[in-house]
């Protein structure tokens, strides 16, 4: 096979939550752009004449377009309900979260628990309702939006941190039940990406000159710097990967 195919989507259809902005969007259009067929969800997406919809639809592809809160268990249920009546879904970008500031000591009972509810609990609902799908089709690829809080603690963000942490554990513990069924399980940890979840950070003129001194590249990532790992781990050419966290982070994990 040349190199070329084995990064080609054509024919695969790609359920990718929270597309409607940053990471999530690029990622979707990337995929599509590979060759796929995206099924977008997030909880505010337009269900007709979204931003990524009508950019995955001028590529030739099909885009098909679900709302759901990933806080609200039973609404949960009722898109998993829908979506797998309706779609075979050949590759799960599992990356809507949510990040709540508070330190630990103000931190309350609320902050965490939705955190972890949308971060942790409905990635892993949806990824072992989806993973039936693939295991019974005998391939599949599921691909986790980590965060470099996956492997450190951060400041102020516990509930994020601790949810991120178990996303790491996750991946891992996926691809060792699931890789010698054809389900390919992997993450991408972004660095600092310019992103609605990183805008506090980015109006703090301390803590932003304190992250961009420690990224060797000089510079906060764009989501399209995602585009790359996520068709390579939806793809052929990551049939050998499983339990890996790619980081996509101008090199901060280095230093």
């Amino acid at each position: 096979m040349l190199a070329s195919e084995l990064f080609d989507l054509t024919g695969k259809k790609a359920l990718v939550t929270g597309c409607k902005r940053g990471i999530g969007k690029a990622i979707a259009i990337g995929l599509a752009e590979a060759g796929a067929d995206i099924v977008g969800v997030s909880a505010s997406l337009e269900l007709s004449g979204s931003d990524v919809e009508k950019q995955v639809s001028a590529l030739g592809r099909n885009f098909s377009a679900y709302q759901c809160d990933f806080s609200d268990r039973s609404e949960l249920y009722r898109f998993l309900t829908d979506v797998l009546a309706h779609h075979n879904i050949d590759i799960l970008v599992n990356n809507a979260g949510t990040i709540m500031r508070k330190p630990a000591v103000e931190h309350p009972d609320e902050y965490w628990d939705k955190v972890i509810e949308v971060n942790l609990n409905s990635q892993f609902i949806i990824s072992r309702e989806v993973g039936k799908q693939m295991i019974t089709n005998g391939s599949g690829k599921i691909v986790f939006i980590a965060s470099l809080l996956t492997f450190q603690g951060g400041i102020t963000v516990p509930g994020y941190a601790a949810s991120k942490g178990a996303v790491g554990q996750l991946i891992m513990a996926l691809s060792n039940e699931w890789a010698a069924l054809g389900v390919n399980v992997n993450g991408i940890a972004p660095g600092y990406i310019a992103t609605d979840n990183t805008q506090a950070l980015r109006d703090d003129s301390q803590r932003s000159k304190a992250i961009l001194e420690r990224i060797p590249q000089g510079r906060w990532g764009s989501p399209d710097d995602l585009k790359g790992a996520a068709i390579l781990l939806s793809s052929k050419a990551s049939d050998y990967m499983n339990g890996s966290i790619i980081t996509v982070d101008g090199g901060w994990m280095g230093r």
